[in-house]
């Protein structure tokens, strides 16, 4: 793994993704559906599903046709399932390149099944109902002739219907009992018609562990396949492994007066004479200006001082004499006995660790490993 050409990298274990994709297998007997939107949850989504596709992934999701293309040009021939809105215009290309949509509304439907039936293909569509997100999809009562229709259409195939659930993070099940009581009748009323489709999915990454009845035809987890708990109140198994580690090199150490006033604001002024640090690491790639941050530098943490700068920012290494430039400071993962995890920074940062991945630049390297 060659990182001397960088001073702020990613380190992406692929080997740990295929390992949670295994896990899952296992644990439920599924097919699992890996959900490589949002740049992989900015583990890089082509990287990813390439390594989700060798562990026997059975298929890839994604949130935008942009993102399907871009797995097919990459050598991705599993299934491809666009989990939200694609643009009627776009229908010859995704039936050209075998990717599944998503319909979650009678115009979009009838504008899919025009354009396809011009353009002279068949597309594959997945109809998504809302039994209680709030979010997209058909409301699953008095649905059924929508159901028909779609079936019955030649340039449309009927591959899969779904839902998503709101609340499978938490403990109390009720919110996901409820959803599935009205998706099962719907499920029930379908099948009465002979019309069940191949493919029936719901679990996202907390139904998939949590809630086994959930599981249906396949598995469609996203977080858990980085080694990441779908929430604090809802932990991966132990068995799962983290996949990200972000890395920093140490590129400048100076000594400062008592009262020197550090970055943007002085919003930190040293006491004393004070050994102060710099690691090319801010907002701009996704490190959020808050106070409170630490570092790991020679297995032990470090404070991070004064304002986050958009490339930069500081860190306090008074009881560090021995760091040198060139040194190793993880922002993310273990080093040593120590680690920070993307849920600490999450509960830092006053938001989930998916927005924390996600929200990893693309000016970041990232470097591969373990496959």
């Amino acid at each position: 793994m060659d990182t001397e050409a960088y001073s702020n990298w990613l380190e992406i274990d692929l080997s740990a993704i295929q390992h949670n994709i295994h896990t899952m297998q296992q644990m439920t007997g599924k097919p699992v559906m890996a959900v490589v939107k949002a740049n992989g949850y900015g583990h890089g989504m082509v990287e990813v599903a390439l390594a989700a596709q060798r562990a026997g992934a059975f298929g890839m999701g994604v949130s935008r046709i942009e993102e399907g293309l871009e797995l097919r040009k990459a050598g991705i021939t599993s299934r491809i399932l666009v989990l939200g809105y694609t643009r009627p215009a776009r229908i010859a290309e995704a039936a050209a390149n075998n990717i599944s949509l998503t319909v979650y509304d009678h115009e979009i439907a009838r504008a899919y099944a025009a354009e396809a039936q011009k353009a002279g293909f068949q597309v594959k569509v997945h109809v998504k109902f809302d039994t209680g997100m709030g979010r997209l999809g058909l409301f699953p009562e008095n649905n059924l002739d929508f159901i028909k229709w779609m079936h019955d259409l030649p340039a449309i195939e009927l591959e899969g219907i779904f839902t998503h659930f709101a609340r499978a993070d938490e403990p109390d099940p009720a919110s996901v009992r409820e959803q599935m009581v009205r998706f099962n009748r719907l499920v029930r009323n379908i099948e009465a018609l002979g019309m069940r489709p191949p493919f029936i999915h719901t679990s996202n990454s907390a139904a998939t562990i949590y809630h086994p009845e959930a599981h249906y035809d396949f598995v469609r987890p996203g977080n858990a396949i980085y080694g990441l708990n779908p929430a604090p109140e809802a932990p991966l198994p132990d068995t799962f492994r983290s996949a990200l580690t972000w890395k920093a090199s140490l590129i400048s150490i100076k000594e400062f007066p008592p009262g020197y006033g550090i970055s943007y604001g002085h919003r930190y002024r040293t006491t004393r004479t004070e050994r102060i640090g710099v690691i090319p690491v801010g907002y701009g790639d996704g490190y959020r200006r808050v106070n409170g941050n630490t570092a790991l530098i020679h297995g032990r943490r470090v404070p991070i001082v004064g304002s986050v700068c958009m490339d930069q920012c500081m860190i306090q290494l008074d009881e560090f004499p021995s760091a040198r430039i060139g040194d190793e400071v993880v922002l993310i993962g273990r080093q040593g006995g120590a680690e920070i995890t993307v849920d600490e920074l999450a509960q830092k940062w006053g938001t989930i660790n998916y927005e924390v991945v996600c929200g990893l630049a693309n000016r970041l390297p990232r470097v591969y490993f373990g496959e």
